[in-house]
């Protein structure tokens, strides 16, 4: 009698990513048929099988228990922040104790006000201190709230109650995706360890090109000495040391004003779009076309950042953006990138949009 816990096989299948499964593979195709309207079949194939391949690989229910709920978080995020793909966001960082009496809970206020009049949505940790403040100033149409389940503190807050654009997630490192992955801005308040967390976080996966140029602000009051404590340390310790490029320090800026951090969140994207890699090329999708003599001035100024023997050209799509539409009407600029110094690929970024 075959083993029902195997489908009707007389033992365990050895599943394979590749379409060497058999009736597995069939079975897997004729489940997404039945359900309909799946998107991608490709991917959710094999989302499909790497399941089983957990039931099969590993006993532990604790290690299930954490790939399940990471797999439903992760879902419910793209849920809810797909509708707003095309809407440029700002992730805002900062204590959760900051009191509405002190001048940085006016100031995020004022910055998230700023940014929602500029046509920005926020994303917060959806809590008390710097969270609410900035919610509150861009207004609950404006603003998302990814919160964490914790004993004390984090309670949603009165903008975000009942707003379909609240998320509350069980794990931290899904949280802090969801922080990153939908952001096109990150701006950071003073706070305690958690936006440390997030600061050191941001920074070093913009440092290693795991997230792409993006502005990032940190922000105080004029005669503040949080971040530049902070900065001196980075410099002092990490730099003096060799622990970090002095060309890192490109990818941070410092702020005192939430007018100058919108400003120059919005002169960031005032002419760069977006960028992708196509095999080895790094291509930067741009919203106005440059001019040669400008691709020659990028070419000696940022020669450092090409490959030996490397080049910058313009150029239209590529047939491997096809599956990016919307986009192919812009102009491009291809960059024989190293993939080593971002903190130089961020100001190369920065003159593209000051020509």
């Amino acid at each position: 009698m075959p083993d029902s816990s195997n489908k009707g096989f007389s033992k365990p299948v050895k599943l394979h990513f590749t379409r060497t499964n058999g009736p597995v593979d069939d079975t897997i195709d004729g489940l997404m048929a039945l359900v309909g309207d799946v998107a991608h079949p490709d991917i959710v194939r094999e989302i499909i099988l790497a399941g089983l391949k957990a039931g099969q690989e590993n006993g532990g229910r604790a290690d299930l228990k954490l790939m399940n709920s990471s797999m439903k978080e992760m879902r419910f995020t793209a849920k809810v922040f797909g509708p707003y793909r095309k809407v440029r966001k700002v992730t805002v960082f900062g204590s959760a104790r900051t009191r509405p009496d002190a001048p940085l809970y006016r100031m995020a206020t004022d910055l998230g006000k700023k940014l929602a009049e500029a046509g920005f949505m926020v994303i917060t940790g959806g809590g008390p201190g710097i969270m609410q403040a900035t919610n509150e100033g861009a207004g609950p149409e404006h603003s998302f709230g990814v919160n964490i389940r914790l004993p004390f503190e984090q309670k949603p807050n009165p903008v975000l109650v009942g707003n379909p654009r609240h998320i509350t997630y069980k794990y931290f490192f899904n949280r802090k995706v969801a922080f990153l992955k939908e952001a096109d801005a990150v701006v950071l308040f003073p706070g305690g360890f958690g936006t440390l967390d997030e600061a050191m976080e941001s920074i070093t996966l913009l440092q290693t090109g795991k997230l792409y140029p993006l502005p990032l602000f940190l922000i105080d009051e004029p005669q503040g000495t949080y971040w530049d404590r902070l900065l001196s340390f980075l410099d002092n310790e990490l730099s003096l040391h060799g622990y970090i490029s002095h060309d890192d320090f490109g990818l941070i800026e410092r702020v005192t004003r939430p007018e100058d951090a919108v400003e120059r969140i919005r002169h960031f994207y005032s002419r760069y779009h977006s960028l992708r890699y196509v095999e080895d090329r790094l291509v930067i999708r741009m919203s106005t076309p440059l001019d040669q003599r400008h691709v020659d001035t990028l070419k000696n100024d940022f020669a450092g950042l090409l490959t030996p023997g490397g080049d910058m050209h313009l150029s239209g799509p590529f047939d491997e953006e096809m599956n990016e539409p919307e986009l192919t009407h812009l102009p491009r600029l291809v960059v024989d990138f190293n993939k080593r110094d971002f903190g130089r690929l961020r100001q190369l970024v920065d003159a593209i949009n000051d020509f």
